[in-house]
């Protein structure tokens, strides 16, 4: 099977769409690989025996090494600027194969006595694999020496694991998740001696460790491995085109990708879409875990609330459902106040919403229900009921030619509210139902995966319930759906949809459902009106108002008068 490489760039060689720069000049390089047929010094990947040059001239050449499985690296034309001059080398390694293949330095290779003392700058180039998927693929690593390591966690996120040169504890520094299928990431790992920084495309994570990290253990004969971590993690699968070392913390401009963000929006984002086909169609509209900005950005958190009071009627929004975890911290009472001060502007404007709790609303003295339980939604003629625990609760709106329920079964009282729930279903057997839970679904990566909750879910109160046509939930990182046939043969819509490891913890992206029933469909689409606030000079890489990738927006068939004849 024929198999698509997912571009990313860590931290190191070239320029996106710009020429490919020579070391010359760069005293600051202590290692310098490209990955391509023409930097070849001698061997060869059918002959075997391969060892590729090192561009800074210092030694450090890397030797393929054969370990157990051979046949799964060849040679690509792709490149991050994609004119193909450069080229890159496709790494087909995977956890179900027993051994694999990657590249070391040179027992003797002066980089592997390198302390680097003053700091470093590591860049790479990659591709991820596409599909990715965590049982194959999670913690690879693409290169390291023993005790530091540059990973991929199961959530595509950037790892760089630092041993200082005393010894010492190792710290974790970390990035976003990498959102994009066909995107090239620059990422860079920057230390300057003490304190160390990751960058993704230019942008860095707000989440960043400040522990103090001064230069890297040297074990004795401790080599340099690419391709491969200096854990126990798998191999590398993917695509790599250069990687650069630098023996001290490099500006900006002086990366082999100076200016990453001049390209952005390349796949699976675009700065320009619409919320709304025809004045006839309505949105639902469902807000992923704000835990994260709520707590270290309460100002997109509120401006991503606002735009929502400010457009709800202009696009025909008949409910918006905030999908758990209000905070990410439940003992923090500023965190609360920030959550709760932000959603007062909804009720003030009168516009419709609900709120469920997620694993990390719930502890002493019951948070969630203080700033969010019934008394919030007295006044509220849609909201209509809650459960014996207090965490469920039911609302019915219209919107188009019908009325809608939206059932909230919360996830940390699910045995004591499904009865409840089932009851709720009898009771309106004929309004066409939207469940949702903090967690339903989870992915591996790339396809949706059921969980027990969901399952329990699915078996007490979807399959058996024609009405129940969509569930949506949150809670685990990822953006999958799916079609599912309940027991009467009928589609229901699933979807998982949760950004709080991405950039931003969110970057403010909503998923807004659009019903139209003229042309029997829905269309699901992910804006982000914080990012849509951003000028385009200062957006970094990852500021898209919109996510237009197969998972962040797509369509689907819904004939309504058929689906809705229960």
């Amino acid at each position: 099977m024929k198999r698509i490489w997912v571009a990313c760039v860590l931290v190191a060689f070239v320029g996106l769409g710009s020429p490919f720069t020579a070391e010359a000049g760069n005293d600051s390089t202590v290692a310098h690989w490209r990955f391509s047929k023409s930097e070849v010094k001698s061997g060869s990947l059918d002959g075997g025996k391969l060892i590729l040059k090192d561009r800074s001239g210092k030694g450090n050449e890397l030797v393929l090494v054969n370990d157990g499985t051979d046949g799964l690296l060849n040679w690509s034309k792709d490149d991050i600027a994609r004119k193909f001059i450069v080229g890159s080398l496709d790494f087909h390694n995977r956890k179900s194969l027993k051994g694999g293949q990657y590249f070391q330095t040179g027992k003797d290779a002066p980089l592997n006595g390198e302390a680097f003392l003053k700091g470093y700058t590591i860049e790479a180039v990659i591709k991820l694999p596409d599909p990715f998927t965590r049982d194959e693929y999670s913690g690879m690593g693409i290169l390291g020496r023993k005790g530091s390591e540059l990973t991929i966690t199961h959530f595509k996120q950037v790892q760089w694991t630092g041993t200082p040169a005393n010894g010492k504890k190792s710290r974790v520094f970390g990035s976003f998740a990498l959102p994009g299928k066909k995107d090239w990431y620059h990422i860079a790992v920057v230390n300057d001696g003490k304190k160390t920084r990751v960058f993704i495309n230019g942008a860095e994570d707000f989440r960043q460790n400040a522990s103090t990290v001064t230069g890297l253990l040297a074990p004795n004969k401790g080599v340099w491995t690419v391709g491969k971590g200096s854990g126990k993690g798998s191999l590398f699968a993917g695509s790599i085109q250069e990687i650069r070392i630098s023996d001290q913390a490099l500006p900006k401009g002086k990366w082999l990708i100076p200016e990453p963000r001049k390209n952005n929006l390349r796949s699976g984002m675009s700065s320009k879409g619409h919320l709304l086909g025809n004045k006839e169609n309505y949105n639902f509209l469902f807000v992923p875990d704000p835990q994260k900005t709520v707590r270290y950005m309460p100002a997109l958190f509120h401006q991503q609330v606002k735009w929502i009071s400010t457009m709800q009627e202009k696009l025909n929004i008949a409910m918006t459902a905030f999908l758990g975890d209000m905070v990410d911290q439940s003992d923090s009472a500023r965190q609360w106040e920030h959550s709760s001060l932000s959603l007062s502007v909804l009720d003030r404007r009168r516009v419709p919403y609900i709120t469920l709790a997620g694993n990390h609303d719930y502890g002493l003295g019951n948070p969630y229900l203080y700033y969010y339980g019934p008394k919030r939604y007295t006044d509220k003629p849609y909201y209509k009921g809650t459960s014996p625990s207090k965490f469920s609760s039911y609302s019915i709106t219209e919107a188009g030619s019908y009325e809608y329920l939206f059932l909230s079964v919360d996830m940390g009282h699910l045995k004591k509210d499904l009865p409840w729930a089932k009851k709720v279903l009898k009771e309106h057997p004929g309004i066409p139902t939207i469940l949702l839970s903090h967690e339903i679904l989870t992915s591996d990566g790339t396809f949706p995966v059921d969980t027990n909750r969901g399952n329990r879910l699915w078996e007490g109160l979807v399959d058996g319930n024609d009405q129940v046509f969509m569930t949506v939930n949150g809670h685990h990182q990822g953006t999958v759906h799916r079609i599912k046939e309940n027991r009467f043969g009928h589609p229901v819509i699933q979807v998982l949809v949760d950004y709080q490891s991405s950039y931003n913890g969110g970057n403010g992206w909503m998923r807004l459902a659009e019903f139209d029933e003229k042309h029997d469909k829905i269309r699901f689409k992910t804006y982000s009106p914080w990012a849509d606030s951003i000028s385009e000079k200062e957006r970094s890489y990852f500021d898209a108002p919109y996510l237009t990738g197969d998972e962040h927006q797509f369509t689907v068939p819904f004939r309504f008068k058929e689906r809705f004849n229960f």
